[in-house]
């Protein structure tokens, strides 16, 4: 982040408009982590937790919204040769990006949007193949909000609680060390919440129907 001074003093200086913009563009095609602006926000104390929270949804869904209908407007091919092109690269992306996206949400559907927000490397690209397949902007908007939302109340909660633990300067190897620690433990339950449901569909498959005589 110190190559772009811009967003090096939005870092600096984190407010609520400097929150919504930073989480507009990490939520775009120009993805960075969001820890290092949600978790400072919080440690600093200069915002309510959940002013944090709110602002920092908001900036994930509009770079949400920009993905989805840039994406719908200039569709697959452009998608595909604008990510190979020195502008795409500049700004983190290429063809194999987008295409690990794009077979994320085949894979898993709609409910991509929002579990895709906890996954590295697709968290900022899942929209992208969600205005491709012109999902319903409303569940979009709605699955995109409680992914980034929740996603978000973690890493505030972590900033909030490590205020008395870590000194500034040990904030961002902390959180980023706590932050992948989380994610295991959310992909665990989301793991157990899925076997849960295949084990019901099947016991329930597997009922002896009954047979009444009149």
């Amino acid at each position: 982040m110190e190559s772009i001074p811009f967003i090096q003093w939005c870092i600096d200086n984190l407010n609520e408009w400097t929150i919504i913009l930073l989480m507009t563009i990490e939520s775009s095609f120009i993805p960075f982590p969001s820890e290092i602006v949600v978790p400072p926000a919080a440690y600093f104390g200069e915002m309510s937790l959940i002013m944090v929270v709110i602002c920092a949804t908001i900036g994930a869904d509009l770079g949400a919204m920009i993905n989805y209908f840039l994406a719908q407007w200039i569709g697959r091919p452009v998608v595909y040769k604008f990510a190979d092109s020195r502008i795409g690269h500049l700004c983190l992306l290429d063809s194999g990006k987008i295409a690990r996206a794009e077979e994320f949400f085949n894979k898993h559907g709609v409910i991509s949007t929002l579990i895709g927000r906890l996954v590295p490397g697709v968290r900022q690209l899942i929209s992208i193949p969600a205005g491709l397949a012109r999902m319903n902007f409303g569940k979009f908007i709605l699955y995109t909000t409680i992914g980034a939302g929740s996603w978000n109340l973690v890493l505030a909660l972590m900033g909030y609680a490590l205020r008395s633990v870590v000194t500034p300067e040990q904030l961002n190897a902390t959180v980023d060390e706590f932050s992948h620690i989380i994610k295991i433990v959310i992909w665990g339950l989301l793991a157990l919440v899925a076997l849960f449901f295949v084990v019901r569909f099947f016991t329930h498959k597997k009922k002896p129907t009954t047979i009444t005589e009149e």
